[in-house]
């Protein structure tokens, strides 16, 4: 499902020059990128799902070389087969949070089922929040609306960045337990990046991720 190789990624043309470990999982397995903060887990994110390009290496998803797109076919393609978990979830405040659910499609020119986007709440447990705007979900709950918008489209593909990095222990176990069983349903890839050291036993599939700067 997902492999990269030889990954390099430099911000800056005198910046140091970024390496990561190669990255795999298979189609429909978890993984588990675990690493400390300021170590690049957010920038591998971002090379992951295409927003970012390498300056070396490559991206592959489902067969297909992202590294090799143009910017506008890695928007595509990330809209059709890609769901991303931020660490903030930067929701439309302007809009519920159904509405929000729906922008994704909207943007991409896709149908919207009201239906599904309320069955997806309502399997997340907060059906009773979809005409709420998100700024009065506590915390936990905007969490839940996230995993609802990086799913509702069916992804090949769930990355979530630092998804329980805001929780206490108890809030933290169930977003992840709610998080793999909603992409074990979606029969979607599961990669999560993270420091949180309380989630390392939950994952047989993990990589220590340290990014090594490098001379330019």
């Amino acid at each position: 499902m997902i492999r990269t190789r030889n990954l390099v990624f430099q911000y800056q043309k005198d910046s140091p020059l970024l390496t990561f470990p190669d990255v795999e999982c298979p189609a429909q397995e978890q993984l588990l990128l675990l690493g400390a903060s300021g170590c690049g887990k957010t920038t591998l994110l971002h090379l992951l799902c295409g927003m970012l390009q390498p300056a070396q290496g490559t991206v592959n998803i489902n067969g297909q070389a992202l590294d090799q797109m143009t910017e506008a076919e890695r928007d595509a393609f990330r809209g059709q087969h890609v769901g991303i978990v931020f660490q903030k979830s930067h929701f439309l405040q302007s809009l519920t949070v159904l509405e929000n659910l729906a922008m994704p499609a909207f943007l991409h020119g896709a149908a919207f089922d009201k239906r599904e986007g309320l069955r997806l709440l309502e399997q997340l447990g907060i059906a009773h929040k979809a005409n709420s705007r998100p700024r009065d979900l506590s915390v936990g709950e905007q969490q839940r609306a996230g995993i609802a918008r990086a799913l509702i489209h069916r992804p090949a593909l769930v990355l979530a960045d630092e998804p329980t990095s805001a929780l206490d222990d108890g809030s933290a176990a169930a977003v992840m337990d709610l998080l793999e069983t909603q992409a074990t349903a979606a029969r979607a890839t599961l990669v999560i990046v993270t420091h949180d050291q309380r989630l390392k036993d939950r994952f047989g599939n993990r990589l220590n991720l340290t990014a090594q700067p490098q001379s330019a």
